[in-house]
């Protein structure tokens, strides 16, 4: 018989749909990152209006993302030489779908969508990305491949660019950098399968259940009472989970009658964090 507990460790497993605002301020640590370097992403939390003229330390933002956090000084450099920044207003395209890419990018400060276009103005939105993230290494490696997504920032953002070329050449220089791009990719593949096995098998429900469940921070074991504010909107949101806005607030609705939930605009109050995510399982 499966327990409780394992339902729910299933429940979170299949639920990687969108960066939690936890996520954003975590420290990664590594040889090429110290307190200094964390600063260099602390200091953009502040907001992009202010830091229009800033000159940021790229190599240290670099050496603080998990892609990169193993490299010495000397091999960021390179890369670092390459890297431009890219600042985006909210609502901002960055790519169309059908674009070509010369490069990735990183999310230093903000949010991006990645979604497919559809022509009956809805969209499909694919995931949602904050600091330290990084998108469009896959394709990149594909010769003359569009983009089959569009980027539209959410809020002000602020992305670094690394150029295609520098990265090629620290593949063919780095066994140990290679393996770790490999397994960043080989990640988001298995979050996409996770997302078809979670459409296809899960109810709309779990899936809203399995997203609230994920703004509790991973070190720690939430049981009582949780706030905390979308970090996107309710219509994008629904997108994420394959839910139809009016889905999504029906089962918001549905877990407030139970006691579960309290909504306000953006803001959520779980009541129980373990009563939530005992129901419907």
């Amino acid at each position: 018989m499966i327990t409780q507990q394992a339902k729910y460790r299933v429940l979170i497993a299949t639920y990687p749909l969108m960066t939690p605002p936890h996520a954003n301020r975590r420290v990664i640590g590594g040889r090429g990152c110290d307190n200094r370097d964390t600063d260099a992403f602390g200091r953009l939390e502040k907001g992009l209006p202010q830091l229009k003229q800033e000159k940021h330390d790229i190599p240290a933002m670099l050496a603080c993302l998990p892609l990169f956090q193993e490299l010495s000084p000397e091999q960021i450099a390179p890369i670092a030489a390459a890297t431009r920044e890219k600042r985006l207003s909210k609502g901002e395209m960055l790519f169309q779908k059908g674009d070509i890419p010369k490069g990735f990018y990183v999310v230093a400060f903000g949010q991006v969508k990645l979604a497919f276009p559809s022509s009956t103005g809805h969209e499909k939105v694919v995931e949602i990305l904050g600091p330290k993230h990084s998108f469009g290494e896959a394709v990149m490696f594909m010769e003359d491949r569009p983009y089959p997504v569009f980027a539209e920032a959410l809020v002000d953002t602020l992305l670094l660019h690394i150029a295609k070329g520098a990265l090629i050449d620290l593949l063919g220089r780095d066994t140990t950098f290679a393996r770790h791009m490999l397994a960043g990719m080989a990640m988001r593949l298995h979050s996409l399968i996770n997302d078809v096995e979670s459409y296809s098998s899960r109810s709309s429900t779990q899936r809203v259940i399995g997203y609230l469940l994920q703004h509790c921070p991973q070190d720690q074991e939430c049981i009582g009472k949780m706030d905390f504010a979308l970090p996107a909107s309710k219509q994008v949101i629904a997108s994420r989970l394959n839910l139809t806005p009016e889905t999504l607030s029906r089962i918001f609705h549905d877990l407030s009658c139970n006691g579960l939930i309290t909504v306000q605009g953006k803001l959520i109050t779980v009541h129980d964090m373990r009563r939530l995510r005992e129901y419907d399982l």
